[in-house]
């Protein structure tokens, strides 16, 4: 087997479930090249019963080999990611699943990797899907999310995603989903999902999480963007990051105008009143308050049912996402559209026709191809 050697930023006691080491590469190695040889193809293929028991068994090599089939768009991946998670879905439901929002700059990784590392000193199972922005060029991640938790990447009991989020709003789409089953299948009890945090469209991720948090900072800015009722309004807490310092006293204040504000509207949840909280995610001030908040908020729910009931709910929703989803990708795979849409996109640039009418024209073309069961 080719030699591998361990980067120097590797724990003594690492075993294999640190997952940095580095292939020296393999000499006069071909395809196929038998036993204990790595071949120049790329890692061995696994099945999909390789895939589930390895996901059972909280291997993160194939953890992250699953999630990656899952997010892959090529088409021949579609049915073994899709057998996956149905043979995993059994095994999930079980953690805690926080969204994690906020405006860029308001400390959204530095929070999550203070209360990863406060959970994961309890015992618990931390898995973090750190959605970052992709690039308009490559359609890679932008900020690799993963790079700036330098230490809670180093906990054994933490699995840090990040995936980039392929220009979807908030970056949350059917594959955020099925990677958060995944985690849940593989042990993980509480997962943290961190959204890109660029807009209003972030708000997406409430309708896969059980308790949403939103992160705002002040003394930068922020104030305004803060007081957005479309993020608000979904929030079940409100945290005011940075307070420490010369902002801490800012923090505070910011914190009650908060408070103020959120007595005028209607509560994210029924039966939960959404409060405002503050907190230092560098001197771990706060941190684990806000945990405290999540965990009463868990039990109050479960309680009156609309944990449940959201669950299930969210579970409708997503059926109703990836129906769309699949409806789309038809669309833009069907030679009788794909040939009529580049006629359109013709005639729309160079103004002969208004958008609105060359939507029409696709409409209908959709239809001539579902009533010739060309669709």
């Amino acid at each position: 087997m080719a030699e591998t050697y361990r980067p120097e930023w590797t724990p003594e006691d690492a075993d294999s479930r640190f997952a940095c080491r580095v292939m020296t590469g393999v000499s006069d190695a071909k395809d196929g090249a038998g036993p204990g040889r790595v071949s120049a193809s790329g890692p061995k293929a696994l099945s999909v019963d390789d895939y589930v028991d390895g996901v059972l068994r909280g291997d993160r090599m194939i953890l992250s080999r699953a999630i990656t089939m899952i997010e892959s768009n090529a088409p021949k991946h579609f049915g073994t990611g899709q057998e996956i998670v149905g043979r995993i879905l059994p095994h999930s439901g079980r953690a805690l699943r926080v969204g994690i929002t906020g405006v860029p700059g308001a400390g959204k990784s530095t929070f999550i990797e203070a209360l990863g590392c406060l959970l994961c000193g309890r015992g618990h199972r931390v898995a973090v899907l750190a959605v970052d922005p992709s690039s308009s060029v490559s359609r890679g991640s932008i900020l690799g999310d993963k790079t700036r938790m330098e230490k809670l990447a180093r906990e054994a009991n933490a699995f840090i995603r990040p995936s980039p989020s392929g220009g979807t709003l908030g970056g949350v789409t059917r594959k955020s989903r099925e990677t958060l089953l995944l985690c849940e299948a593989a042990g993980y009890d509480v997962v943290l999902v961190e959204t890109v945090g660029v807009g209003q469209g972030e708000t997406t991720v409430r309708s896969m999480v059980d308790f949403f948090l939103v992160i705002v900072l002040t003394g930068a800015g922020d104030d305004l963007q803060g007081i957005k009722k479309g993020v608000i309004e979904l929030a079940d807490a409100i945290l005011v990051n940075k307070a420490d310092g010369d902002n801490r006293e800012r923090a505070m204040v910011a914190r009650a105008d908060y408070n103020q504000i959120l007595h005028y509207l209607r509560p994210a949840t029924d039966g939960w009143a959404t409060h405002a909280y503050a907190c230092s995610s560098v001197t771990g001030e706060g941190i684990e308050n806000i945990w405290r908040v999540v965990l009463e908020f868990r039990d109050r729910m479960k309680m009156s049912g609309v944990f449940e009931k959201r669950r299930r709910l969210q579970a409708l929703a997503w059926v109703d996402g990836m129906v769309d989803e699949h409806i789309r990708n038809r669309m833009a795979r069907n030679p009788m559209v794909v040939a009529r849409r580049k006629e359109i996109e013709r005639r729309v640039m160079a103004e002969d026709i208004s958008p609105t009418q060359a939507a029409k024209i696709l409409i209908d073309t959709v239809d001539e191809a579902m009533s010739l069961k060309e669709f």
